[in-house]
C-alpha cells in the first residue's frame, strides 16, 4: 500500500524515530519469546500516551473547567447579546474567576499532533519485512481487517472517548451531532486503512479512556 505523500515529508523525522522505536520494541518481543509486530505497536502506543500524559491531563482539566462554567457563559451571552464588547469583557472576567481558559485545551492538542501524524505515516505503509505480520485474528497487519472487527472497535472506542470528554448535561447540539458523526467517519476510513494503523488508533483510544477516567477520579478526590 502506497504511503500518502501530501505531508509525509514534514513528519519524516518523527516517522524515522517511530520506525526505529517500533523495530526495537519488536526485538524486545522476540527476546521475550513472543515475536509480534502487533504487540510492538500496542507497546509503542502505550509508551507515547504515557509520555504525553501531562499534556493530556492539562487538556482534560481545561475542557472540564470549560464545561463547568457553560451555564454561566450562556447566561452572560444571553444577557449581553446586544453588546458584544461587554459580553467579551464579562466572559473574560468569568474565565479569570474560575481559572478557565478556552485556549488552554488547544495547546496540548497542537503539541501532540506531530506525534499522531508521525505515527500515522509510520504505520500506513510500514515495512514489516519478509513474512506477513499476523496478529491475533489478523493475517496481515499491512492489509485491512478481513472481519471488520478493528474498524468496529475504532468507531466504538472513539464514541466512548468523546462521550467521556463531553460528559455534561450542558453539551450543545453540535457536540452531540459530532459524537455520532465522528465515530462513524473513523469507522468508515478504518475499513480502508491497514490493520496495523487501526490497531494503533484503537489502542490509543483505550489508553485515552483509561487516562480520562484516572484524571477525573483524581480531580473528584481533590474536590472532595
Amino acid at each position: 500500500m502506497d504511503e500518502p505523500g501530501i505531508f509525509s515529508g514534514i513528519f519524516e523525522p518523527i516517522e524515522k524515530v517511530m520506525t526505529v522505536v517500533l523495530n526495537a520494541l519488536y526485538s524486545l518481543t522476540e527476546t521475550l519469546g513472543v515475536p509480534s509486530y502487533g504487540l510492538a505497536i500496542i507497546l509503542l502506543t502505550i509508551l507515547i500516551k504515557i509520555l504525553v500524559y501531562p499534556l493530556t491531563k492539562k487538556q482534560l482539566q481545561s475542557m472540564k473547567a470549560m464545561q463547568k462554567i457553560q451555564p454561566q457563559m450562556k447566561k452572560l451571552q444571553e444577557k449581553y447579546k446586544d453588546n458584544p464588547k461587554v459580553m467579551q469583557q464579562k466572559l473574560m472576567e468569568l474565565y479569570q474567576k474560575e481559572g478557565a481558559n478556552p485556549m488552554s485545551g488547544c495547546l496540548p492538542m497542537l503539541i501532540q499532533m506531530p506525534i499522531l501524524m508521525g505515527m500515522y505515516y509510520t504505520l500506513y505503509s510500514f515495512d514489516y519485512g519478509g513474512a506477513a505480520p499476523s496478529f491475533l485474528w489478523l493475517p496481515n497487519l499491512s492489509e485491512t481487517d478481513p472481519i471488520y472487527a478493528l474498524p468496529f472497535l475504532s468507531a466504538a472506542t472513539t464514541f466512548l472517548q468523546q462521550k467521556m470528554m463531553s460528559n455534561s448535561s450542558e453539551a450543545n447540539q453540535q457536540m452531540r451531532v459530532m459524537m455520532i458523526i465522528m465515530p462513524i467517519f473513523i469507522g468508515w476510513i478504518s475499513l480502508q486503512f491497514p490493520a496495523g494503523l487501526v490497531l494503533y488508533w484503537v489502542t490509543m483510544n483505550i489508553v485515552q479512556i483509561i487516562q480520562q477516567w484516572w484524571t477525573n477520579r483524581q480531580d473528584d478526590k481533590e474536590a472532595a
